[in-house]
């Protein structure tokens, strides 16, 4: 659970919810309260207002009158929640209901000291809760008004219970608010990381899908674009370069081949010169066979693949790559095993024949002795899977996205043979067909072998032929 909330979208979203449910509460609390000090006040006025009429009476009619008065409001109240109390100097009930006294007043009695006070009246069913004022005479008695907050602590009830209910609501309007949220920024944030993934796989066509709302995520969307095309633009460019020298130098390469070639033709045969001749021929068929590679790739790469491409049985395709190379494998004790169950995908044949060859042939250079290469063949949903694995040396995991960029060679490999354009050509053609190329560790070192290493998996996915 704790690895589940480390992800800023689910921060994000608990964030929103923590502060739209405080909000809330703090919201709540606050109308609770003040409309709580409404009521109050509301009570306090109705006991000052009956206290001070039956004042005016004793100043009329003097305590007789008072009394008399108190009685009557006693025995015929307008209003049931209202009681009325008269107590003598002795503490004596002089008129009214038996109401609680506060501490005495004052001592000796001042006339017109009040004093507001509050008790549960254990006289009625549901033991309301009592606010009283009691006011002391000139000679000693006391007059008690006193109000029962039913209706008042009812509403308070009553307004608690909805708030309750209301926070529940909140909490989970909140945690609704929260997930909307956060699949909101991961569903504006998955298609930058979908992109770049495919990017990162090799294919630089893809961009960033905007909205055209103009936010943020609208606008990184649209600075990444503008990245990838400054980018693409830069490669091109490269790509161009190298395609044209490869173009202009390949004519006159000929020409110079073929005349070392007369050279060497017409040297006699165990001489040095022949022997430098040869190494010329051989050196020069090295750089016609880079410049081949250069512009073959440059072809692949400007072709698009139609929706009208024909199936290609991938089983027969790999049967024929591991015949050819089984011989050249076997030289060294290297044995290619062939695994899985046929599958088809579009595209063109002859370039798939290509990219497995070349696969083929980086496993079985880097290979040790008297090991195992194997090929295989998976196919799922609306995929098909191409891997070979050896178990070589491997790739450091920090280098296995510049292997496949133009004339790459890693240091290991730098005395090899080659030109450093096999898995350029490789990812030209996976990319060509809408797939993608990856390179990972295998783990399929040989126990009899202690030196062996963990090997390196090539996978290539491809989209599978509709039924």
């Amino acid at each position: 659970m704790t690895l589940h909330w480390r992800s800023t979208s689910r921060r994000l979203a608990l964030m929103v919810s923590a502060a739209f449910l405080l909000a809330f509460m703090l919201l709540g609390a606050g109308v609770y309260f003040a409309v709580s000090h409404l009521l109050g006040k509301d009570g306090q006025d109705v006991l000052r207002l009956q206290t001070a009429g039956l004042l005016d009476v004793a100043r009329s009619g003097g305590l007789p009158a008072l009394r008399e008065e108190v009685e009557s409001r006693t025995e015929q109240p307008d209003d049931p929640d209202s009681a009325f109390a008269l107590w003598d100097a002795n503490g004596r009930l002089l008129a009214g209901a038996e109401l609680p006294l506060p501490l005495p007043l004052a001592s000796p009695p001042v006339k017109g000291t009040s004093r507001r006070y509050e008790f549960v009246d254990e006289n009625t069913d549901d033991d309301a809760h009592t606010m009283a004022q009691a006011t002391q005479l000139g000679d000693g008695s006391t007059l008690v008004v006193a109000l029962r907050t039913r209706a008042q602590d009812g509403f308070r009830r009553l307004m608690l219970q909805a708030s309750i209910a209301a926070l529940v609501a909140a909490v989970a309007l909140g945690a609704l608010l929260g997930s909307l949220i956060a699949r909101w920024v991961t569903e504006r944030l998955r298609a930058l990381d979908a992109t770049a993934q495919r990017i990162t796989a090799g294919d630089m066509t893809q961009r960033v899908p905007g909205d055209g709302s103009g936010d943020a995520f609208d606008r990184l969307a649209q600075r990444v674009n503008s990245m990838l095309d400054r980018i693409g633009g830069l490669m091109e460019g490269v790509r161009a370069a190298t395609d044209h020298i490869a173009h202009d130098l390949r004519t006159p390469l000929t020409r110079l081949r073929n005349r070392l070639d007369d050279l060497r033709e017409d040297t006699p045969p165990g001489s040095s010169q022949r022997t430098s001749l040869e190494t010329a021929v051989n050196d020069t068929d090295q750089l016609l066979g880079t410049f081949a590679g250069l512009l073959r790739l440059s072809r692949i790469e400007a072709q698009t693949l139609g929706p009208d491409a024909p199936r290609v049985p991938l089983w027969r395709l790999l049967e024929d790559a591991q015949e050819m190379y089984a011989p050249i494998a076997a030289d060294r004790g290297i044995r290619i095993e062939l695994a899985g169950a046929d599958a088809d995908t579009p595209g063109d044949a002859d370039q798939l024949f290509q990219m497995v060859l070349n696969l083929l042939d980086n496993a079985v250079k880097y290979a040790p002795d008297a090991s195992v290469v194997r090929l295989a063949l998976h196919s799922r949903e609306h995929v098909v899977i191409i891997d070979v694995a050896d178990q070589g040396a491997g790739i450091p995991e920090q280098d296995r996205l510049r292997v496949f960029d133009r004339f790459e060679r890693l240091e290991a490999h730098r005395g090899s043979p080659g030109s450093g354009l096999g898995l350029s050509l490789v990812r030209a053609i996976a990319t060509r067909h809408g797939g993608h190329i990856e390179l990972r560790d295998h783990g399929m070192s040989d126990a009899s072998r202690p030196d062996s290493s963990r090997g390196l998996l090539v996978r290539v996915t491809l989209p599978r032929a509709a039924a």
